[in-house]
């Protein structure tokens, strides 16, 4: 990763993966390496992170590592490691879950992307941040539309609760219609298919957009 000026003393820096997590600074990418330390300050021993990816924060003086780790219970989790500087090793910080939210999904070797101001705003209007919502029945109150396993029906005491939570979109198929996301498989809609109702992902098709696009209308009760 390529640091902006005076953010110390090298204009790179690298995590390696030779299994030591060893942090590296150098002022050319052909050229020597300097070993800044590792990863074992943080309790980061032998072949633990995969895919770390440097990411600074555009509002404070501040820097996420983020790693693809696989924690002592033998469970893959995406954390990020603050520092606010990138090059002292001792300042790392490795977060725990509770203070950060990486979303429902399970993430694996990610990256940054800068968007420019035009692009954004292009991205909030096409997956506006839609209050996630849910669908009662209306007989039977305590139910709610519910995923599992990417099959729909109703059930009560809904668990993982973003399982029944789905953010309304325009249609796929059309203006006037609505279609429904679910919150914690972002790119998964309420589909039916062959007359049964799943949860599926978009896979751009006018017969998904056709099966996952509904109208609003008048309730039967």
């Amino acid at each position: 990763t390529e640091v902006p000026a005076g953010a110390g003393n090298y204009r790179y820096i690298r995590v390696s993966g030779d299994d030591q997590n060893n942090v590296e600074g150098t002022n050319s990418i052909l050229g020597t390496w300097t070993n800044l330390g590792n990863l074992s300050s943080i309790g980061l021993t032998g072949n633990v992170v995969e895919g770390p990816v440097w990411m600074k924060f555009r509002d404070r003086d501040e820097w996420a590592l983020y790693i693809d780790y696989n924690n002592p219970q033998g469970v893959r989790e995406y954390r990020p490691i603050l520092t606010t500087n990138p090059f002292s090793v001792g300042t790392y910080r490795l977060q725990d879950s509770a203070s950060y939210d990486m979303g429902g999904t399970a993430k694996r070797h990610g990256a940054i992307m800068t968007l420019t101001a035009a692009e954004e705003s292009r991205v909030l209007a096409r997956w506006p941040n839609t209050p996630a919502q849910r669908l009662q029945s209306y007989n039977f109150q305590d139910r709610y539309v519910r995923h599992t396993n990417m099959d729909v029906r109703i059930d009560p005491d809904v668990s993982p609760a973003d399982d029944a939570q789905f953010r309304l979109r325009p249609g796929l198929a059309g203006t006037g219609t609505v279609s429904f996301e679910s919150v914690n498989f972002p790119g998964y809609f309420l589909r039916h298919y062959n007359y049964d109702f799943q949860l599926a992902h978009n896979d751009g098709s006018s017969q998904f957009a056709a099966d996952a696009t509904f109208r609003q209308v008048a309730g039967l009760a």
